[in-house]
């Protein structure tokens, strides 16, 4: 276990009563010589939005293939919603829904086809379907749309039709493989929100995804990085991790003319520990006590500030900290 897991895991555990709904115990997934997932450990209670965060290729979609019963483990073991991933793996598949990265329906097919098929997949009896699709046609507001080919719809309303479909059993736990991907940013929002209502109805949800606003809105993250499990726990307590902000130092929000430029001269100071930019502004971690030379350098080098505040450490902040002081 890293240092930056111990920090954390045991806040995550010792919070109030809670149903495990996935346990996640040294699981390790080798292909040849080469580790996709790497000792990984993890514990996703009962109504949470866990979110999974980690770069393309760092073994995100082999864990939830390892969890969904669908990739037998090299090694470890997983429990999802009672089930062992591996003697238990059609009983898993049977209790949890699963949404692709890549929209995987129907083209061809209408909306209400698309769904009445999933819902004949899962074993519905007849005399329920059309009671329960007419349910989660209401959860994911898509009346208007069920006479239309699944292959017209928008990106957000294909989105919402996958839902549909991962929904129709009635399952209590969701994998969504970045479930926002390449959607405009209302269609994002109106998503969340839906995510959020069946949440509070007692549905689990397993997210992963790469925008750090998304993660904000998550319970419970963990950031996956080569094949290892480098952070996990609430967004609060990751930003209260001592490896972010050291003892000693102090983050700042610096706006600057000449950004890059600007970028280039911080990080050749040697009081700086480091600095991140922000779109028009720069995040800067810096030795505390040292903001007057700070300032008096920054003019010095022919630049204007426009201002500089001490900020929290955000998201973004915390995985760009944890990503460059891993060691492989």
């Amino acid at each position: 276990m890293s240092r930056f897991m111990s920090q954390l895991e045991g806040n995550y555990i010792s919070q109030q009563v809670y149903t495990p709904v996935i346990q996640v115990n040294e699981l390790t997934r080798k292909f040849g010589s080469y580790i996709a997932v790497d000792r990984v450990s993890l514990t996703v209670r009962e109504r949470d939005i866990f979110g999974f965060l980690g770069p393309n290729g760092s073994g995100k979609t082999t864990l939830i293939r390892m969890l969904c019963g669908i990739l037998r483990p090299t090694s470890g073991e997983a429990k999802v919603m009672g089930y062992n991933v591996v003697q238990e793996s059609e009983e898993v598949k049977r209790s949890i829904g699963y949404m692709s990265q890549q929209f995987s329906l129907y083209s061809d097919l209408t909306v209400l086809e698309n769904i009445n098929f999933y819902a004949r997949i899962y074993g519905i009896p007849r005399r329920q379907r059309k009671e329960r699709i007419d349910e989660v046609v209401n959860i994911v507001e898509m009346k208007p749309y069920l006479n239309q080919l699944s292959g017209a719809l928008s990106g957000g309303w294909k989105q919402r039709l996958a839902l549909a479909c991962a929904l129709v059993h009635k399952p209590k736990l969701l994998f969504l493989d970045e479930p926002t991907a390449g959607i405009d940013p209302v269609a994002r929002r109106d998503l969340w929100n839906l995510l959020f209502d069946l949440s509070a109805r007692g549905t689990t949800f397993f997210v992963t995804t790469h925008y750090m606003d998304e993660a904000e809105r998550c319970s419970h993250l963990g950031y996956i990085y080569f094949s290892k499990l480098i952070a996990y726990g609430s967004p609060e307590e990751l930003k209260k991790m001592a490896d972010v902000t050291p003892q000693g130092y102090v983050r700042y929000e610096i706006r600057i003319d000449r950004l890059t430029e600007a970028m280039r001269e911080l990080l050749r100071m040697s009081f700086v520990r480091d600095a991140t930019m922000f779109s028009d502004v720069i995040h800067i971690l810096i030795e505390q006590g040292r903001e007057e030379e700070l300032q008096h350098t920054i003019q010095k080098k022919g630049f204007y500030l426009q201002s500089l505040r001490a900020v929290p450490p955000t998201l973004e902040d915390v995985f760009v900290t944890l990503t460059r002081s891993f060691k492989r």
